[in-house]
């Protein structure tokens, strides 16, 4: 079994022109949303390499970004010519005419309809935020077999054309999305621009974002009307994480484009053997009352789970810092930027603040950070401070509202943020572990209703399902203390596992370390960076062999839509067997 050998251009050169110019390249995210999902790859800086002589070629290649020239499209098509799988997400413009399309206007935002097999299409259109189709009017030297379809501003709206076009050149095939995947997921996660002023409000009143603070919900690529469910008491919810979903379509063509070539993509689970997905509870220490400390910590020991405190200034009383450590759960800072509480959005005032938690603590290192009230502004300047600082998880990117709880980033994964252009759009160091909603039950805050379908959806991408407690409330409000137990008994009935942020950092950073080194001849797979890790679990998809039903393998498992065989490294099973 072959083992495919996975390229990502990225004309560096291409970049940096575009960074002159004030143009953002979140192209450059593919190799984020690659690694997080555990598959192996390589970055290739121009695509005068690809037929170099005596270069080892990749089987596939992903076309990030690169110059639209005739050069360039040039070395793309004698690539594929001579058998190599190219993929696009709304690129290789200087290829259109030649493949006989038109490019079409381009969408800030519209709807997919995705087809997964010839049988079904996917039951929610997926929004997204950046679209570049083409038009094949008349089909000649490379007809083109059309996959989905996107439609403009709404999922009723006008069609723009098919979401995939798939082109057969010589040996090889050409792949074009017309949605920009990877901008697209940037843009939700992080918000479609920086936070200079007030967000947009709901119209019905329950997301009245626009009352003078900067937060992290005043950019979001959702739409209030569009993309917002209710549950059976009416409670209103952003339902859906679109941009784990688009992970999940990016991913699963990847790995058909692999088996289609009789090719394997071996790629890491999210989570250890037997943990389906993870949820954290964590609490802003806000009105800092000792008793209400001693009530939440009287609470999870009940409840069995340890969780992530957000503490801000002044803090707590020694006594409960020591209580919070002795009973397993993390202490983690909580920056206060708002004005009228005499704090502000600066970069000394956020080191002065981290300084008096490290010493309040007394501890050495401090992993996470929630900003108060999750204020927010610019783009990437938290980030960069939490860098400064050895912050190394940040759990700002949530709502502030009653309205606007659930996806309102379209994600639940952690993922590393990626700067704006001015910093050559890098990958920040800093884990962001987004919130779904806080305090349920609360007299001013969205019901318990909402518990169940958020849970399933975080289980069905595998990600974490991340709830905000105040500990004032769980101190005076019943109401929310027994949402706080209901969400833990609905999550342990759907086998969620409970991680503070630091456990889940730790494992994040942990997994990305495993390499693949190649697949034996009895299909063995060989690792490197997983010694010191238990329970890593590895999916080695299977080649689909036409004619042929030599995969037919009972203990596959679909992954992406696709039969893989799952093996376990260093199983807690295995580990105690040797010991014995």
């Amino acid at each position: 079994m072959k083992m495919a050998r996975i390229g990502v251009l990225l004309d560096q050169q291409a970049v940096k022109r575009h960074h002159r110019y004030g143009i953002n390249v979140f192209e450059t995210f593919v190799g984020e949303i690659l690694t997080h999902a555990g598959i192996p790859f390589e970055w290739i800086d121009g695509a005068e390499s690809l037929n170099a002589e005596g270069v080892e070629l990749p089987d596939i290649l992903i076309v990030a970004f690169t110059e639209e020239n005739q050069a360039t499209a040039e070395e793309i098509w004698s690539y594929a010519e001579h058998g190599g799988t190219v993929i696009s997400y709304a690129g290789i413009g200087a290829l259109a005419s030649r493949l006989g399309c038109y490019k079409q206007p381009e969408l800030s935002v519209g709807y997919a309809a995705l087809a997964h097999n010839e049988a079904e299409v996917s039951r929610q259109p997926l929004r997204f935020l950046s679209a570049s189709p083409w038009e094949q009017p008349v089909p000649k030297a490379y007809p083109a077999v059309p996959t989905g379809s996107i439609f403009k501003e709404r999922p009723t709206g006008e069609q723009a054309g098919a979401a995939l076009l798939e082109f057969v050149v010589g040996k090889g095939v050409i792949y074009r999305w017309s949605v920009n995947i990877p901008k697209t997921i940037v843009l939700f996660q992080q918000g479609t621009g920086p936070v200079l002023d007030d967000g947009t409000p709901a119209k019905d009143g329950t997301g009245a974002v626009d009352e003078w603070i900067l937060k992290a919900d005043d950019r979001s690529g959702m739409d209030w009307e569009l993309d917002r469910l209710r549950t059976e008491t009416g409670a209103p919810y952003f339902a859906h994480p679109y941009a784990d979903l688009w992970k999940e379509q990016m991913i699963g063509h990847l790995l058909k484009c692999a088996t289609d070539k009789g090719c394997t993509v071996p790629f890491i689970g999210y989570w250890p053997e037997g943990v389906p997905a993870v949820a954290m509870i964590s609490h802003d220490s806000d009105l800092n009352i000792d008793e209400t400390a001693e009530t939440t910590l009287d609470v999870l020991k009940e409840c069995g789970i340890q969780s992530t405190w957000c503490m801000i200034e002044p803090g707590y009383s020694p006594h409960i810092y020591e209580r919070v450590k002795r009973e397993g759960h993390e202490l983690a800072f909580h920056y206060n930027a708002l004005d009228t509480q005499n704090g502000k959005w600066d970069e000394a005032e956020f080191d002065r603040q981290f300084r008096w938690l490290k010493e309040a603590t007394l501890l050495e290192e401090v992993v996470s950070n929630k900003n108060h009230y999750t204020r927010f502004e610019g783009w990437g300047e938290l980030f960069a401070w939490c860098e400064k600082n050895g912050i190394q998880a940040e759990q700002t990117r949530g709502p502030s509202k009653k309205g606007n709880i659930g996806f309102l980033f379209g994600t639940c994964h952690p993922y590393f943020p990626a700067a704006w252009f001015d910093e050559g759009n890098r990958s920040y160091n800093v884990l962001e572990i987004s919130l779904l909603t806080q305090d349920l039950d609360h007299m001013n805050l969205a019901d318990s209703s909402v518990i169940i379908p958020l849970l399933e959806q975080v289980k069905r991408v595998e990600g974490v399902a991340h709830f905000l407690f105040h500990q004032v409330h769980i101190h005076q409000q019943p109401l929310v203390t027994e949402a706080l137990r209901k969400v833990v008994a609905e999550a342990r009935k759907m086998g969620f596992a409970f991680w503070t942020s630091k456990q889940i950092n730790d494992w994040e950073r942990a997994r990305r370390n495993v390499r693949f080194t190649g697949i034996g001849p009895d299909g063995q797979i060989n690792t490197e960076g997983a010694e010191d890790l238990l329970d890593v679990v590895v999916y080695i998809p299977l080649p689909e062999l036409k004619g042929t039903d030599a995969n037919a393998d009972v203990n596959a498992e679909m992954r992406y839509g696709i039969p893989c065989r799952k093996v376990v490294l260093n199983g807690r099973r295995q580990v105690l067997t040797k010991e014995v």
